[in-house]
C-alpha cells in the first residue's frame, strides 16, 4: 500500500509542473472528449465489431460477457427529426397513424445517406401498424408511451408466412403486427426506457369470445431483414408473440422488459423463428406463454421452406410463465433447429423451465441444443419433452414425418419446491439420442415422483434424483462429454 501511495505521489509532483508536451496531451483528450458528447442520436448500449460487412457508426470495445457483436457496429444517423415534426399529437387519444407512417416514409429518402432516426418524446402516441426502412433508429425518449390502436382496421391483413402456410390461429391471413419490417437492413429500436403498449385487451377479448377472425399480429416482428437491435424499452400487453424476428440474421435483442397479463394467451416474449446468428440476453419477462421459443416453422409447409434457426445465444432472462416454459425449443421446428446455448437463466411459478416440443408431423430435426446454469422456483415440471398436441395448419400435413434429436445438453441445473419429475417424451419411430444431463438438482419433490422417459436416451452423471434407466446408458458416456 505505502508503494502505491508513493508512486502516486511522485506521479502528482510530476504533475504540478506541467510541460508543453502534458499540455498538448491534455489539450488532446479535451478535444477528444468533446467530439464524444453527442444527442440522443447516439444509442447508450456499448456494441462491437464482428467479422463480415461492417455497419457505419461507432464501435465499443469488446465486452466477453455480451453477444452483443452478432449486431455489428453501433450506427449514428445522420438525420434526426421527432414525430412533432410531422404534427404528430402525443394526448393518448388523437391517432397518430398516418403521422407515423408518413414520417417514416419521409425518413426512408435517407437510407442511403447517413440514415436517419426518428425520435418519439414524451408523451402517449396512439397509432395503428406501421412499417419501419433500413438505416433506421426508431427512439423511444424517457416517458414516451407508444400505445396500440383500438380498431382492428388500423392493424391491416397480410400474408401468411410462408413456412406456415396460414395464419397461425385462423386460416387466411394475419393482421400484421403494431411495429412491423420487411427485408430491412440496419435498424435500431430502442430508447431512454419508453414503453410500446399493445393494449391486447381487445384481441384478448375476441380470441375468448370466439369472434377472432384472422390470427393476431404481434406488437413487433421483422422479416427477411439483418442487422437488428431491439434494445432498453418496455413492452406491453402484446396481442400476440411479443417480438418475432422472422427469416433474419445478427438480430441482438437485450435489455429488454416485456410484460403481459398472466392468463393474457399466447403472449410470448421472444420467438426467433428461421433465424441465425440471434442473441438475446439480460431481459426481463412476465407473459402468458413462453418466455423465449425458438421456432422454425409449421409442419409441411416449415418441411418445405427448409430454413432452420442456428447459432442462437439466449442467457440472463429472468421471469415468470404460469402456463409455459422458461424457454421452449419448437413446437413450430419443422425447418430444423441446431447450435443453441441457453445459459443463466432464472425462472420461478411456471409450469416448466425447459421444455422440447415436438410431434408427428412436425418433420425437422434438433441438434446441439446447450443448456447451462438455470434457476427455477417452484417450477411445476423443470424439464420436459412433450409431444402429441395435435395442432397442424390443415389435412396435408404428414403422419409420417417425424422429428429427430441428436445433442441435448443440459449441465448445472437447480430447482427448488418443484411438483413433478421431469418428463421426457420422445416420439415413437424416431430418434431422440445423445440427450446429456450432469449436475442437476431437483428439490421439493415426493419420495415417489420418478421420471418418466419414452423413446429417449442418453447418459446422466450427479443427477438427484435418480433419472429414468433410459438416460443411464454407458454407451453414451463418450457422446456426452
Amino acid at each position: 500500500m505505502e508503494s502505491i501511495k508513493s508512486n502516486l505521489g511522485a506521479i502528482m509532483g510530476y504533475f504540478t509542473k506541467p510541460s508543453l508536451a502534458f499540455l498538448f496531451l491534455l489539450f488532446t483528450f479535451l478535444a477528444i472528449l468533446f467530439l464524444q458528447i453527442s444527442t440522443k442520436s447516439i444509442f447508450p448500449i456499448r456494441l462491437v465489431s464482428v467479422s463480415g460487412p461492417s455497419m457505419p457508426g461507432i464501435s465499443g470495445g469488446e465486452d466477453p460477457a455480451s453477444c452483443v457483436g452478432f449486431f455489428g457496429v453501433l450506427p449514428a444517423r445522420k438525420y434526426v427529426m421527432s414525430i412533432k415534426d410531422f404534427g404528430g399529437v402525443g394526448d393518448g387519444k388523437t391517432s397518430s397513424t398516418e403521422t407515423f407512417r408518413k414520417a417514416v416514409r419521409y425518413m426512408q429518402r435517407f437510407g442511403d445517406k447517413g440514415g436517419s432516426q426518428l425520435n418519439v418524446p414524451r408523451g402517449r402516441w396512439l397509432t395503428g401498424s406501421f412499417n419501419l426502412t433500413s438505416n433506421f433508429t426508431l427512439f423511444l425518449e424517457e416517458g414516451a408511451v407508444i400505445l396500440g390502436s383500438q380498431d382492428p382496421e388500423e392493424w391491416p391483413i397480410i400474408d401468411p408466412l410462408p413456412s406456415y402456410g396460414r395464419g397461425r390461429e385462423r386460416l387466411g391471413g394475419r393482421h400484421i403486427s403494431l411495429i412491423h419490417g420487411n427485408g430491412l437492413t440496419n435498424v435500431v429500436i430502442t430508447g431512454q426506457n419508453g414503453t410500446i403498449d399493445g393494449q391486447g385487451n381487445m384481441w384478448w377479448d375476441l380470441l375468448w369470445n370466439k369472434t377472432l377472425k384472422y390470427t393476431r399480429g404481434h406488437l413487433l416482428e421483422l422479416m427477411n431483414s439483418d442487422y437488428i437491435l431491439v434494445a432498453n424499452l418496455t413492452f406491453l400487453n402484446s396481442p400476440f408473440w411479443t417480438i418475432h424476428p422472422v427469416y433474419c440474421s445478427n438480430v441482438v435483442i437485450k435489455n429488454m422488459t416485456l410484460l403481459a397479463p398472466l392468463n393474457a394467451p399466447n403472449t410470448d416474449g421472444i420467438d426467433p423463428d428461421s433465424c441465425t446468428k440471434v442473441c438475446i440476453e439480460d431481459c426481463y419477462i412476465e407473459s402468458g406463454d413462453d418466455l423465449v421459443a425458438v421456432k422454425s416453422g409449421w409442419d409441411q409447409y416449415g418441411i418445405a421452406m427448409a430454413r432452420p434457426s442456428s447459432n442462437i445465444i439466449v442467457r440472463r432472462i429472468s421471469g415468470t410463465t404460469p402456463t409455459c416454459s422458461g424457454v421452449g425449443i419448437g413446437s413450430e421446428m419443422s425447418g430444423g433447429i441446431f447450435n443453441v446455448t441457453i445459459e443463466d437463466l432464472h425462472v420461478w411459478n411456471s409450469a416448466a423451465g425447459v421444455r422440447i416440443k415436438t410431434d408427428r408431423g412436425r418433420g425437422g430435426y434438433l441438434a446441439n441444443i446447450t443448456i447451462n446454469k438455470i434457476t427455477m422456483e417452484r417450477v411445476k415440471i423443470p424439464i420436459r419433452f412433450s409431444r402429441g398436441s395435435n395442432d397442424h395448419p390443415d389435412e396435408e400435413w404428414d403422419p409420417k414425418a417425424i422429428p429427430k434429436v441428436n445433442g441435448i445438453f443440459i449441465s448445472n441445473i437447480v430447482s427448488f419446491n418443484s411438483t413433478r419429475a421431469p418428463i421426457l417424451e420422445g416420439v415413437q419411430d424416431s430418434s431422440f439420442e445423445r440427450i446429456c444431463l450432469e449436475n442437476v438438482t431437483l428439490l421439493g419433490l415426493a419420495r415417489s415422483a420418478t421420471w418418466h422417459c419414452e423413446f429417449v436416451s442418453g447418459f446422466t452423471r450427479e443427477v438427484f434424483p435418480l433419472p429414468c434407466p433410459q438416460l443411464q446408458d454407458n454407451g453414451s458416456l463418450l457422446q456426452c462429454l
